[in-house]
């Protein structure tokens, strides 16, 4: 299994942590991990062979130096996982035409790393943000024929996009706050003038595709909402302007194909004004309710409403699907689905399917029955049919 990690988006870090959490995950006996690391300038490169059990594939604390400095284009990855004189050296990968294996082959030249891309049975792409999560390595993966874990082109493209994604989930009679698209070229008098009449104060602020809270703001004023922006403008042209209320925030994990299974609920409680990234991945303090506290009817509207977002959407594989619950009112609103969640020690994705009765490894093991289940039936559809077939009777 190829893990695809790292990657040119702001969530890199989180990539690197998550890639780890998942490797650290497989069953050896089952499953030989390829990791592939994608640097910030887009180059891609393999481990070499015996990194990983030098380092104890098993834990992912002791693998992170190794996969973080191999996302950075460090060959002398740690001082456990460094490459040394006379063993085979990981090899770089180019996006190259390769009859009859696909796309994905060693560049010309490079060190060969033992699993030859053409060979990979299933890859996970444990890519956070856009350049991963946004259908564009979906494509990829596509064209090369190549069985992937997670939602397919369409699905993944409307969820990162969360003004789509939230159109979407409208159409469907699904319930979302109030919320405008804004251009970051707009003046700002005409932006600030449109948000004043359709929403009021106070409103978040977010670029329409990026996740975890980067370039996420809370704003109760204008001149506050120029800055909030100018931050989020620095990460996207499309900007997302949201109605802020008083809320819980609840997250629901979701799991299948045809068929998806939602998770018990759980519940964020952030130390901070709201759930951003430094309380995500740099402070501590937040707490993570799991189950969330929630009676009956209100924990079973969430599943139900998480596997028809789900559906909505059209996600195959997995996704954390993200509540606010007005804390006066108790309506529960749809916020936003991540098909490529996090996998990291303080995740919700895995944690909420742990307290369902799927441990992690378990968890690992049905992504890939998942993906090699789509990917057999898609095999099995006429993708090409015969011109002269689609005529019809004389």
């Amino acid at each position: 299994m190829a893990v695809l990690f790292g990657g040119r988006s702001a969530e890199h870090e989180v990539s690197v942590r998550s890639a780890a959490t998942v490797i650290a995950a497989l069953d050896p006996a089952r499953f030989e991990a390829v990791p592939v690391a994608i640097s910030r300038d887009g180059r891609w490169r393999q481990l070499p062979p015996g990194a990983l059990g030098r380092v104890g594939a098993g834990d992912p604390e002791r693998l992170l130096p190794l996969l973080g400095a191999w996302a950075a284009g460090e060959e002398k990855a740690a001082e456990d996982g460094e490459v040394r004189d006379g063993e085979p050296r990981g090899g770089s990968v180019a996006l190259l035409p390769a009859a009859g294996a696909g796309l994905l082959e060693p560049a010309a030249g490079a060190g060969r790393s033992g699993v030859e891309p053409g060979s990979w049975d299933v890859v996970f792409p444990v890519l956070h943000g856009p350049f991963g999560e946004d259908g564009s390595i979906q494509g990829l993966l596509e064209v090369a024929g190549l069985p992937y874990v997670g939602a397919g082109v369409a699905a993944s493209a409307v969820a990162m996009d969360k003004a789509l994604a939230k159109d979407v989930l409208r159409a469907h009679g699904l319930p979302v706050l109030p919320f405008l698209l804004v251009r970051r070229d707009e003046p700002f008098e005409d932006v600030a003038a449109r948000v004043e009449a359709a929403l009021g104060y106070p409103v978040f602020v977010k670029p329409a595709n990026l996740g975890s809270s980067v370039g996420v703001s809370r704003v109760g004023g204008r001149e506050a909402l120029r800055a909030a922006l100018a931050r989020a403008g620095r990460y996207d042209t499309r900007l997302l302007v949201e109605r802020a209320i008083p809320a819980r925030e609840i997250e629901c994990s979701v799991l299948g194909n045809a068929e998806p299974e939602a998770s018990l609920p759980g519940e964020v409680v952030p130390h901070r004004d709201f759930y951003d990234y430094r309380a995500k991945y740099l402070e501590e303090g937040s707490a993570l309710l799991i189950p969330a506290p929630l009676a009956p009817p209100a924990r079973e509207r969430v599943r139900r409403l998480a596997v028809e977002a789900y559906r909505a959407l059209g996600c195959e594989g997995m996704a954390r699907v993200d509540f606010l619950l007005h804390r006066e009112t108790g309506e529960l609103y749809v916020s936003e689905l991540n098909t490529i969640p996090g996998f990291t020690s303080i995740s919700m994705y895995p944690k909420l399917w742990e307290a369902s009765g799927l441990p992690l490894p378990r968890l690992v093991e049905r992504l890939i029955e998942l993906a090699l289940e789509r990917h057999a039936l898609r095999a099995s559809l006429d993708l090409y049919p015969d011109p002269g077939e689609q005529a019809g009777p004389e």
